[in-house]
């Protein structure tokens, strides 16, 4: 993402030190320069007829020469405009929902129009840090501690995964359960997936390689009575985290999504966690949107992580949710799963390819 923006910083960078260029050709000599703070001064109070320097279409002749003494130019609208346009549609391509894009650029135009910067910093300085700014609000929303969360909560903590079929929503759990346990914390899984065939076999071959417990029922059985049994069990046996599976839920289902409600509401989970893949773009968007109205969500785990430069999918999703990406899943492996960092994905988009 952003290789297509460079160009366009680039002629902003040309466009504005041609500009500061100008404007230091203004002061004629240093006599000018040295008076422009108390020129700046008088400017601000109204003259006799009760007009003063300045007007409509920005700011005044004497404002200008006191920034250009000071080392500072005025951002304005215009010199952003090709720019921001080049951001939006790179945020665009690299799969950002279109009223997320628009939401960020807004934000910085919002910040910079107007705004000074020094002169010996170049245009594409100063709107890559805004960019960087906008992008770390939005992806970076509701972040928590979870491990600090695990350890104040009452036990068991319960934990109940959803999402659709096929995006690793088993296997991330079992990955949470070998983190869990580097940490210190015993955990039972609870196969709330009773209606898939083999749903059973695949997460008992993941507690088997774990030497986790499992709790299930024969498959068309209850999810909500599986997970409810596997909090019991927890209960009696002192045990920190219970995890619980779901059906592979298609989010257009009206069925499935009232079971998942009616898990929310027999179980009361402590967390629910979204699961889908990092590469799924705007349909994780959408998928994210639905499933955090059918039963709110705390967070999110992004599988295929490793296969994906862009990030889109983690910005659109916070966005839409108003909820944390917690964790990133890098490979197939069990310790292959990554405390999700904002910083780190804001300065990976950022940085200059060569």
């Amino acid at each position: 993402m952003f290789d297509g923006l460079k160009e366009k910083l680039g002629r902003f960078k040309s466009d504005v030190e041609a500009e500061a260029e100008t404007e230091a050709e203004t002061e004629a000599d240093a006599d000018a320069a040295a008076d422009a703070d108390s020129v700046a001064t008088e400017s601000a109070e109204p003259d006799a007829t009760g007009t003063d320097d300045s007007d409509d279409d920005g700011p005044g002749l004497a404002k200008k020469a006191a920034l250009a003494a000071t080392g500072r130019t005025i951002i304005t609208e215009e010199e952003l405009e090709a720019p921001l346009e080049a951001l939006e549609l790179e945020l665009l391509s690299g799969d950002v929902e279109m009223g997320v894009a628009r939401e960020i650029t807004e934000r910085i135009r919002e910040q910079l129009v107007g705004d000074t910067r020094k002169q010996v910093e170049s245009g594409e300085q100063v709107i890559e840090r805004a960019i960087g700014d906008a992008l770390r609000e939005v992806i970076g929303v509701g972040q928590f501690d979870f491990e600090d969360r695990i350890a104040t909560a009452d036990k068991p903590v319960v934990i109940v995964f959803t999402g659709v079929n096929g995006v690793g929503k088993t296997t991330s759990i079992a990955k949470l359960s070998r983190w869990l346990e580097e940490r210190g914390y015993s955990s039972v899984m609870a196969n709330g997936d009773t209606y898939r065939a083999g749903a059973n076999e695949q997460i008992e071959e993941h507690a088997e390689a774990l030497g986790t417990k499992i709790i299930t029922h024969q498959q068309g059985g209850d999810p909500a009575a599986v997970i409810y049994d596997a909090v019991e069990y927890a209960e009696a046996n002192d045990i920190d985290v219970v995890l619980g599976d779901t059906a592979g839920r298609l989010h257009t289902s009206n069925d499935l999504m009232a079971q998942l409600e009616k898990i929310d509401r027999v179980v009361d989970p402590d967390m629910t966690l979204f699961v889908d893949e990092a590469v799924a773009g705007q349909d994780a968007t959408n998928r994210a949107r639905e499933f955090n109205d059918a039963a709110e969500i705390d967070g999110a785990i992004l599988t295929k992580a490793d296969a994906d430069s862009q990030g889109g999918a983690a910005i659109s999703i916070a966005h839409v949710t108003g909820k944390p990406i917690l964790f990133l899943g890098t490979g197939q492996g069990y310790d292959d799963l990554d405390r999700f960092d904002p910083d780190e994905i804001v300065d990976r988009l950022l940085r200059d390819e060569a």
